[in-house]
Order: structure tokens, then C-alpha cells, then sequence
């Protein structure tokens, strides 16, 4: 029998071309504002390994405002706020890549994460019962274990369901990513291409 070819639905740009109503769909939130972020490149390798039948579609934080809620009150949603809460709540799963800084969350992906879940009584329709996997890559020998573990509660709080089928903390990052942050080993390649098989699995 002959294999069936693959298709991912993932335009240059990193966001997802309308799928087949059959198809699984994924958010990918990075959290990193550098250019070389191993973090978003480990995002952008996340869907190239997304199996068949399952699309990856991939965001960033760059476009999103420091939270303020006079700004909140005068001007509403910021529309790269209002688009990515769309964007998630119309997803069957949540992949988060988390960098770690000082053993915790990064700000600027938890300013992200604070402005989504605004205004209140919008929480659970973006969040509410959402499958949320995360991962990460750091230069440290850790990780972003602690980086994680710091993100479960914040997940609760919202009405997320943090999924534990598997784990994936990509330690020593700058000997597997090259200088524009592409994750060029294989090991991880492999590990990275099962931990999303089990994600979309569980998301069906």
C-alpha cells in the first residue's frame, strides 16, 4: 500500500492556512522576542514533526502591548490580543514553548497569558477545559523544568487542562540549535517528532 503523503498546513510565515474539517488543530505560543530564540525555533521544528492529520499553527508575542488596564478600560482589546484569543479558542490544544529566566516564567509570555485572559468573562471560552502542552529549550543543564512547573498554576487559575502524556525540556540548547536557532539534533528531533504525535493524539 502506498504511504500517504503528508501535508502540513503551515504557510512561511508560520500560521496555518484554513484545514480540512477532519483535521486536528494546534496553537503554538512562543515566548521568546529574540530572533534566534531557541524557543520558537523549537515552535517552527514542532511543525515540521506534527503528524499527519494534525496542523500546528504557530504565534508570537512581539505584537503584544505591556498590560494596562487604563488602556484596557479606554481602548479594549488590542487587536493581536483579541486575534490570538480567537485563534485559541477555535484550537482543539494549546502548545506553549517556554523559555525560563531566573528559575520562572518569562515576562513577557506571561504579559501575553495576563492580556488573554481579559476581560474576565471571556476566560473560558479561550481556556476553559483547553488541552495545554508545554515545552522549552535553555541553555542551562535544566531545561525549563522550573519554567514549567512555575506555569501550572497559572493553567489551573484559567480552567486550562495541562496535559502530562509526556515531557520534553531541551537542556545545553546552544550545541542542538544553529546561530539562526534551528534545532539541528536529531535526538531532540526525534524525541520533539513523539512528544507531538502523543499531544495530537490526545487532543484527537
Amino acid at each position: 500500500m502506498a504511504r500517504r503523503k503528508r501535508t502540513r498546513y503551515v504557510n512561511r510565515d508560520g500560521f496555518a492556512r484554513p484545514k480540512p474539517a477532519d483535521m486536528s488543530r494546534i496553537v503554538g505560543l512562543g515566548g521568546s522576542l529574540r530572533a534566534a530564540s531557541f524557543n520558537s525555533g523549537l515552535l517552527r521544528a514542532a511543525a515540521e514533526l506534527t503528524p499527519a492529520g494534525t496542523t500546528l499553527e504557530l504565534h508570537g508575542v512581539a505584537d503584544i502591548p505591556l498590560y494596562d488596564g487604563d488602556q484596557e478600560e479606554a481602548h479594549g482589546i488590542p487587536a493581536p490580543v483579541a486575534a490570538l484569543k480567537d485563534a485559541i479558542a477555535a484550537a482543539d490544544g494549546l502548545l506553549i514553548a517556554t523559555p525560563e529566566y531566573n528559575a520562572s516564567i518569562p515576562g513577557v509570555l506571561k504579559n501575553a497569558i495576563d492580556w488573554l485572559s481579559r476581560p474576565t468573562d471571556d476566560i473560558a471560552r479561550v481556556f476553559g477545559g483547553k488541552p495545554v502542552a508545554l515545552i522549552g529549550a535553555s541553555p542551562g543543564g535544566f531545561g525549563t523544568i522550573l519554567a514549567q512547573e512555575a506555569w501550572l498554576p497559572v493553567l489551573r487559575k484559567l480552567g486550562a487542562a495541562p496535559w502530562f502524556g509526556k515531557s520534553l525540556t531541551v537542556a545545553r540548547a546552544g550545541a542542538l540549535f544553529d546561530k539562526d536557532g534551528n534545532l539541528i539534533d536529531e535526538e531532540t528531533r526525534d524525541k520533539l517528532r513523539d512528544f507531538m504525535a502523543e499531544f495530537a493524539a490526545a487532543i484527537g
